[in-house]
């Protein structure tokens, strides 16, 4: 099951699409696709309406994130082994756990803001896993049964305000607009083999990132299993874990973001983004 958000920011209303790619309402069963409504078995009922009963939004207009109301916004650093040699970084032994600011979020293809004094920014496409169901000290064979389902996830990143600015990462990776999530939330069953996706990323139409979740280091069960063991995670919760090499700053020479770029990116089976880069005009 594929299910999304739509509508302006702030006012988005649930939905699924369906077989034959049409977007169907789901107002009148959930009232957003946040907290309660994402447990497994609120999802199992959703799989038991029958989508030609639900109302055709002819035109959606904006997809918003697919997640309302997230509460934390987890991330998993140099999750893959390819990428992290194109950083200069060592492979970690455990995972590197960072945040993103909530207030990042942004649909799938809304704008990303190049925020005032950005000089290095770059493009990260990531798997991410929404969590379903609160777990703490969760055991790694039980831990998927706490998923709702995954998205697609733009880790978008200001390097020089992520490493030359002290402190820690989170500096470079909160900006607004930084976490473009979705179009979709995709249920494990129709989400295939989240170990083996196929995932890219281009720039000006220019493919920059080529990989597969095949290679990620820390696997998504042992990713929230791990996490559990320092935070108890809630309904809504995204953890987005890690991206394969091909970002800006492992070009040579680096290759930077700059108001007018289009970046372009998807996951086998989880869907795609689209976002134009503009200049922070707020004051």
């Amino acid at each position: 099951m594929k299910l999304l958000r739509y509508g302006a920011p702030g006012a988005e209303k649930p939905a699924l699409l369906d077989h034959d790619g049409q977007v169907r309402d789901l107002s009148g069963h959930v009232r957003d696709l946040s907290g309660a409504a994402l447990d497994p078995k609120a999802l199992t009922a959703l799989k038991d309406l029958d989508p030609s009963g639900l109302p055709v939004v002819a035109s959606p207009g904006r997809i918003g994130p697919c997640v309302g109301n997230v509460g934390k916004f987890i991330c998993i650093g140099l999750n893959y082994a390819d990428h992290a040699a194109e950083t200069g970084a060592e492979v970690p032994s455990q995972p590197v756990i960072f945040m993103k600011a909530t207030s990042a979020i942004v649909g799938p293809n809304d704008d990303v803001i190049q925020p005032k004094g950005s000089t290095k920014l770059d493009w990260e496409v990531e798997l991410g896993i929404v969590i379903g169901r609160e777990c703490r000290y969760v055991e790694e064979a039980n831990a998927l049964d706490h998923v709702a389902g995954y998205c697609v996830v733009n880790d978008v990143s200001e390097r020089a305000f992520q490493l030359e600015s002290g402190g820690t990462w989170d500096k470079g990776k909160g900006c607004d607009t930084f976490g473009p999530i979705g179009p979709w939330l995709v249920t494990p069953e129709e989400a295939g083999d989240v170990e083996s996706l196929s995932m890219w990323l281009d720039v000006n139409g220019q493919r920059f990132q080529d990989g597969s979740t095949k290679t990620m280091v820390f696997k998504p069960a042992f990713i929230v299993s791990y996490v559990s063991r320092f935070m108890s995670l809630q309904p809504g919760d995204i953890i987005t874990t890690g991206t394969p090499p091909g970002v800006g700053m492992g070009q040579k020479p680096p290759l930077y973001l700059k108001p007018g770029d289009r970046m372009e990116l998807g996951i086998q089976n989880l869907g795609q983004q689209a976002q134009r880069v503009v200049a922070e005009t707020r004051a």
